[in-house]
C-alpha cells in the first residue's frame, strides 16, 4: 500500500496505536517488530479489541480487508507522520540535546500553550516511534508544535529531522553522554549537529545558548535567537540568590524591562533551560506576563529536579537520567544549597563506553571534595573505584557502597538519614526513585 492510500484511511481513523492491548474503538493499529516481540502476531488481536485497521508486514498475517500490508511497518509509520505533517505545514521547532532536553520542551510549552493552540512531545516520546506518533496527533487547529528527538547513535537525529521536518531548532547543550552509541564527545557533537545541518539547508532558525562554545562552533551560517547571561542576548538572565532551593531568576529582553520569576525548579543549571523557553516566547511575541506566570507555575515532574519533602528528610530527586555533565551540574549545585547535614546518594552513569571508570572517578573525586555528611554509591561502576574509596575511607570520610539498588533499599530500611537534605541523582536504569519510600 502507498502511502497516498494509507493516509486516505488515517485521515477517516487519526487515532494511531501501536499497543495491541489498547486499541480506541476506530483507531489505526500499526504491529511493529523488535528485538523480543512481533506485533504482525496481534494483528487480530487488535481488530478484536477496538482497532479499525491493522498496518501489517507479514503476509501471513493479512486477513481480510482491515489489515493492511506494507513493505515496513515502521517505515511506513514514519512516512506516514513525514507526509501528515508536511500536508498541515504547522509551525515545529526541533529540541535536542544531552541535558536538559525534555525539562526544556516542558518549560517551552507551558510557555507557548499559554497563547497558542499547542502539541508537544509527551513524555520522552522522542525516539524513530516516538517522533511519528507525535505528529500524527497533530490536527489542523494546531497553531505549533513542539517536538523532542533523542539521540544514541550516530544518525539518530538526521533519521528524525527528515521525519518532522522542524522550521525552528534548539538545542540545549551537548555533553558527555551515550558514549558506548556515539563512539566519543565529538560523535555526540556530530549528530546533536544534525539538526543545525538541516536547518541551515532549509533556512531555518535556532534559538542558541550564547555562552556555549560547542554550540556556537556549530551554528555558522544559521540565524540565531540568542539567550543566556552576557550582554547582547535577546533575552538576558541572571539567577537570584534568594535563600530557597528553588530556581529564581531575572531577565530582560534588549533594552527592555526586568522581570523577576521564582520557580519550583531546583538548581542554577536550569537557567539556561528557562531563558531558552523565554527566547521562544517572546519571538512569538507572547506578552512577558503570560511568560512568567506559565514559568512560576510550571513543577517538574518524573524525577526530574524535584523537590520531595517526607517524614524524615528533605529531597533532590533528579533520578531521571544522569552523565558526567548532569552529575556535577547537580553535585556543585547541592553544595552551595544551605543546609546540614547533607547526604548524596549517587547511582552508576550507563553507556559511558571505554571511558566510564575515569568519569565515574571524576564524579566520586569531586562528591568527597565537596566532604558532604555522608555518601551513598551505588553500582558497579561507582563501588569499582577502589584506589579513591581507600582513600577517602582512611581520611574518615562516611562512605557506604553496594552494587545493586536493592541492597541499598535494604541498607536504607535498617539506618535511614534523619533531618537530612538528601540529593538523589543516577541513571534512569538504577530506579533510584524507589528508594524515596525508605527516606
Amino acid at each position: 500500500m502507498d502511502i497516498a492510500t494509507l493516509y486516505k484511511t488515517y485521515l477517516r481513523h487519526p487515532q494511531v496505536t501501536t499497543d495491541s492491548r489498547h486499541c480506541p474503538p476506530g483507531s489505526l493499529f500499526f504491529a511493529l517488530k523488535g528485538e523480543r516481540f512481533d506485533g504482525n502476531r496481534f494483528a487480530k488481536q487488535a481488530l478484536d479489541g477496538g482497532a479499525s485497521y491493522a498496518v501489517v508486514d507479514d503476509p501471513a498475517a493479512v486477513n481480510g480487508k482491515r489489515t493492511l500490508l506494507v513493505a515496513d511497518v515502521l517505515q511506513s509509520l514514519q512516512a506516514l507522520a513525514r507526509y501528515h505533517r508536511l500536508r498541515l505545514g504547522t509551525p515545529i521547532i526541533g529540541i535536542t540535546g544531552t541535558n536538559g532536553k525534555t525539562t526544556t520542551k516542558e518549560l517551552l510549552a507551558c510557555v507557548l500553550a499559554s497563547q497558542y493552540k499547542l502539541l508537544a512531545t509527551e513524555g520522552n516520546l522522542n525516539n524513530q516511534i516516538g517522533v511519528p506518533l507525535t505528529l500524527l496527533r497533530l490536527r489542523p487547529e494546531h497553531e505549533l508544535a513542539v517536538i523532542e528527538m533523542g539521540a544514541s547513535h550516530p544518525g539518530d537525529i538526521r533519521e528524525l529531522v527528515d521525519i518532522a521536518r522542524p522550521d525552528y531548532g534548539l538545542i540545549t547543550n551537548i555533553g558527555h553522554a551515550h558514549l558506548e552509541g556515539f563512539g566519543s564527545f565529538e560523535g555526540v557533537v556530530r549528530t546533536k549537529g544534525e539538526l543545525y545541518d538541516y536547518l541551515r539547508d532549509n533556512h531555518g532558525l535556532i534559538f542558541i545558548h550564547k555562552e556555549d562554545e560547542n554550540l556556537q562552533s556549530i551554528a555558522k551560517g544559521l540565524e540565531e535567537i540568542t539567550y543566556g547571561s552576557i550582554p547582547g542576548c535577546f533575552v538576558e538572565g541572571h539567577a537570584l540568590a534568594d535563600g530557597s532551593p528553588f530556581l529564581a531568576f531575572d531577565w530582560q529582553q534588549t533594552q527592555g524591562n526586568l522581570h523577576k520569576v521564582h520557580t519550583h525548579l531546583i538548581g542554577d543549571y536550569n537557567l539556561p533551560n528557562a531563558l531558552a523557553a523565554i527566547a521562544a516566547a517572546r519571538y512569538f511575541h507572547i506578552p512577558p506576563v503570560l511568560i512568567d506566570s506559565a514559568l512560576a507555575a510550571y513543577e517538574p515532574s518524573n524525577n526530574r529536579s524535584q523537590w520531595v519533602e517526607t517524614k524524615r528528610n528533605r529531597l533532590v530527586v533528579d533520578a531521571y537520567n544522569a552523565n558526567p555533565d548532569s552529575m556535577k551540574a547537580a553535585l556543585e549545585n547541592f553544595r552551595r544549597m544551605e543546609a546540614s547535614p547533607k547526604v548524596a546518594i549517587l547511582g552508576d552513569m550507563k553507556e559511558l563506553g571505554g571511558d566510564s571508570g575515569t568519569l565515574h572517578e571524576e564524579v566520586l573525586q569531586l562528591a568527597l571534595d565537596y566532604r558532604f555528611d555522608k555518601l551513598y554509591l551505588c553500582g558497579k561502576n561507582f563501588a569499582g573505584a577502589e584506589e579513591r574509596l581507600a582513600a577517602a575511607k582512611e581520611s574518615g570520610t562516611d562512605i557506604f557502597t553496594c552494587p545493586t539498588t536493592e541492597a541499598l533499599t535494604a541498607e536504607l530500611q535498617s539506618r535511614p538519614p534523619e533531618n537530612c537534605l538528601v540529593l538523589v541523582k543516577g541513571s534512569h536504569s538504577m530506579n533510584l526513585e524507589t528508594l524515596i519510600p525508605f527516606l
